[in-house]
């Protein structure tokens, strides 16, 4: 009997230890996260997402684009392609501000301009070798940049067409115009769903 006493005490305070308890006020399950994969360059990235389409429509959602915080909402209209599925698929998750560090002071940027994508972001492509551009198309191009033409252009790349604007003379003086953030030396670009 005694032998028995020992033995419940010591089990009862090993269930002490180890945590387990009856309380009703235990602290939430952690939120999961996606499962990383090694890539060959032995970075660590986040699954690719599935296509974000509209089940009316079978269309990929058009997203609002700010040039600048406070700038004006204008449309960019996705390509039916993985990619852009990709992309609305990350903004529809939590939308995006991305910087634009150099502005002017690369090889064409009186015609375009790119916005990199947060390396946690893996998104799928189909380059094509490009050779000339439209004002308001935007692609995708290696390693994670969104590349926006605001005129038109004849620049030479391995790029992915995911969607376009429409190139109003109130667009292009929305890119060209926007602000530099203060305090900083940087613009914003905003990416929404609608």
């Amino acid at each position: 009997m005694q032998k028995m006493k020992w033995t419940s005490r010591i089990l009862l305070a090993a269930m002490l230890i180890s945590g387990c308890s009856t309380s009703n006020n235990r602290p939430a399950d952690p939120i999961p996260t996606p499962t990383p994969m090694t890539t060959p360059g032995n970075e660590l990235t986040a699954s690719v997402p599935t296509a974000s389409a509209d089940t009316e429509t079978g269309e990929l959602p058009d997203l609002q684009v700010r040039f600048g915080y406070d700038g004006e909402p204008f449309i960019l209209t996705l390509d039916e392609n993985e990619t852009a599925a990709a992309i609305a698929r990350y903004v529809g998750e939590a939308n995006w501000n991305l910087p634009i560090y150099h502005y002017d002071d690369y090889e064409n940027y009186e015609v375009m301009q790119y916005y990199d994508i947060p390396s946690r972001y893996t998104i799928p492509s189909d380059p094509q070798e490009v050779t000339e551009q439209l004002a308001g198309e935007v692609y995708y191009s290696e390693p994670n940049r969104i590349l926006l033409f605001y005129h038109d252009a004849e620049v030479v790349g391995e790029l992915t067409l995911i969607g376009t604007f429409d190139a109003t003379a109130e667009f292009v003086d929305a890119v060209e115009s926007n602000p530099v953030v203060e305090g900083w030396s940087n613009k914003i670009v905003s990416i929404s769903r609608p």
